[in-house]
């Protein structure tokens, strides 16, 4: 799962111009002769995200800024459209739309995100964000990241982490005189022991840095080139038969010998060269269109959804492939964002996210097994806890997913530095309480997933097991490891 809303360029006169325009109405002209504004011109905050959002007087562009206690930045989104309808689109990024829900309201939608944003009409700009000189100097670095954290963390009680401490032990670290490698450095350590793989800190912007730091749980190995080959090595053995591939190797899928479908994800992005979220999702289409014929749902004994290894993406991408597989609408899961600066419990009211089947073709509503493990993580394991809501239910077999539910907010520092961090939680549709993060989701059948002895053995422990759920399965003989000139290497 990937956030968006990533900045190019600052404010100009045109923003200026919009907040001359806006009043609390927002749909009246501020003199005499002044044609009206578009409905949706203004200035609008966003519930949660410390986000303010503009819309220029013509409603053809969109711009975000970052807020905090600590001041204001230029947001990721500088959106425009040719005329006065339809989605803001900016180079990179995601369709975004504003529709007017009520007076002062609005909500902001990204095509490649589950759920949306609940917007409310403000007067003016905040005076901090009109400032064209904000503070750069390490100290003002510093305070945005500290304050960002503070205001949109949810999760620092539950990794024992007290964020006041951190400030009181690090800030008399920094100076005006403080490098940018001793800055980087502080940054660094405040967050490392969150353990958290939604968070990270780069020292520029886009792909414009030399320096990037990304947390990850110290259980968690993560993959390499290598480790890479040898998990697609034991999967093809374990499944004995060829895989037909789409998406650029990303989603793969047999038809195995006892009659039972073989589907593989492994990520929710990245489908075409075009790397879009609209190429992506037709891509995907073209790949589940090729999987769920008429044929082949009418005759399948069941069907594995192998998410083991699957590092995220778009949540929408993972609801589109949980549509084909239900005949009835149902509640995914609910969303909720981090909405009280002074209180980590303060959230906005939770958003069900729903389930629609498919409609162009035909679904699969057998009998379905779903491999996961600690490589299962952010869209993976969201399209897991969209499938938790299925009838009939799925079995979960492997190992607890990875435990990374939050989009990432991706956030920007004085100096030209960006990060991110989660800021939001996903509440089980069934109970409208439990969530899954840090813990992850916990496998129905518990087998061992990927490890050292699954690979140097050629046993597929999860796969196994899934095939002999199967209806009529009978008891798989484990497949024997495949002959090697060399001796395996280790995660």
């Amino acid at each position: 799962m990937t956030v968006r809303v990533r900045g190019r360029r600052a404010a100009t006169v045109l923003l200026a111009t919009a907040v001359a325009l806006a009043t609390a109405a927002g749909a009246t002209a501020t003199a005499a002769g002044t044609l009206p504004a578009d409905p949706l011109a203004g200035v609008w905050r966003t519930d949660g995200y410390g986000t303010v959002v503009t819309v220029d007087h013509d409603g053809r562009r969109l711009r975000s800024y970052e807020t905090t206690a600590a001041g204001c930045l230029p947001g990721g989104t500088d959106a425009s459209r040719p005329r006065a309808t339809g989605p803001f689109r900016q180079q990179g990024e995601a369709p975004v739309t504003l529709t007017p829900t009520g007076p002062g309201r609005a909500r902001l939608s990204q095509a490649d995100d589950a759920g949306h944003r609940t917007l409310r009409r403000i007067a003016a700009l905040p005076a901090a964000c009109r400032d064209p000189h904000p503070a750069r100097d390490p100290r003002a670095v510093f305070d945005t990241f500290w304050q960002t954290y503070a205001e949109n963390y949810p999760f620092f009680a539950a990794r024992g982490i007290d964020w006041q401490a951190v400030r009181d032990r690090y800030r008399p670290r920094v100076t005006d005189r403080t490098t940018p490698d001793e800055l980087f450095a502080v940054l660094q350590q405040m967050i490392e022991p969150l353990h958290d793989g939604h968070t990270y800190l780069k020292n520029g912007a886009g792909d414009d840095f030399t320096k990037l730091y990304a947390g990850h749980r110290p259980d968690t190995t993560l993959p390499t080139p290598e480790s890479i080959a040898r998990i697609d090595k034991a999967i093809a053995h374990a499944v004995g038969v060829p895989l037909q591939s789409w998406a650029q190797g990303a989603v793969s899928y047999a038809d195995l010998p006892d009659g039972t479908g073989y589907l593989r994800i492994i990520r929710f992005q990245g489908y075409t060269e075009d790397d879009t979220y609209e190429a992506d999702s037709a891509e995907l289409d073209r790949a589940l269109d090729a999987v769920f014929t008429p044929g082949r749902t009418a005759s399948l004994r069941g069907l594995v959804l192998d998410l083991r290894f699957n590092g995220g993406g778009s949540d929408e991408l993972g609801l589109r492939v949980a549509e084909r597989l239900t005949d009835r609408p149902y509640t995914a899961y609910l969303k909720r964002a981090r909405n009280d600066p002074q209180n980590p419990a303060g959230f906005t009211p939770a958003e069900p996210v729903r389930v629609a089947p498919h409609d162009g073709g035909p679904v699969w509503t057998g009998q379905l097994a779903v491999l996961t493990g600690r490589l299962t993580i952010s869209a993976g394991e969201t399209t897991t806890q969209a499938l938790m809501g299925r009838t009939p239910a799925p079995v979960r077999i492997g190992e607890n997913t990875q435990g990374l539910f939050s989009d990432v907010l991706d956030r920007h520092l004085p100096n030209g530095w960006t990060f991110g961090l989660p800021n939001e939680e996903f509440v089980d549709a069934g109970d409208g309480r439990t969530t899954y993060d840090i813990r992850g989701i916990a496998p129905d059948v518990v087998t061992p997933v990927f490890t050292e002895e699954e690979l140097r053995s050629g046993r597929d422990s999860a796969l196994t097991a899934a095939l002999d759920r199967a209806p009529n399965a009978a008891p798989r003989a484990t497949p024997q490891p495949a002959t090697r000139t060399s001796p395996p290497t280790g995660r």
